[in-house]
């Protein structure tokens, strides 16, 4: 009798997720009017609003820490070197980019 040899193949897969980027860039302020004008007009407000939707203090939305571990967290190229000077320089132009990229990911239905 001749015996059968079952081969059984794993998948591959990669434990690391594919580079991400920002949905919007930094300085696209007017492709969501609302966010801007918030971002521009009432700064503490969207602040609280991407603290909130992160899960963390109000006081945390325009951080270098936030906007870095959403960077991680989605696997966007960049450093916390350049978080800190988008930030520094242009905090609401930051944050409005922040809260775009949140919005457009909870659309999508791929924001956690």
């Amino acid at each position: 009798m001749a015996s059968q040899t079952v081969i059984t193949v794993q998948p591959q897969f990669s434990a690391t997720q594919p580079p991400g980027e920002w949905q919007t860039g930094l300085l696209d302020c007017t492709s969501h009017c609302p966010t801007g004008l918030c971002g521009m007009f009432c700064f503490l407000c969207l602040n609280c609003q991407v603290a909130g939707d992160m899960d963390e203090c109000c006081l945390c939305g325009s951080s270098v820490a936030m906007r870095t571990l959403y960077r991680t967290r989605y696997n966007i190229p960049g450093s916390i070197l350049r978080d800190f000077c988008s930030i520094w320089c242009c905090s609401p132009c930051a944050l409005c980019q922040l809260k775009r990229d949140i919005n457009r990911r909870k659309a999508m239905g791929i924001f956690w």
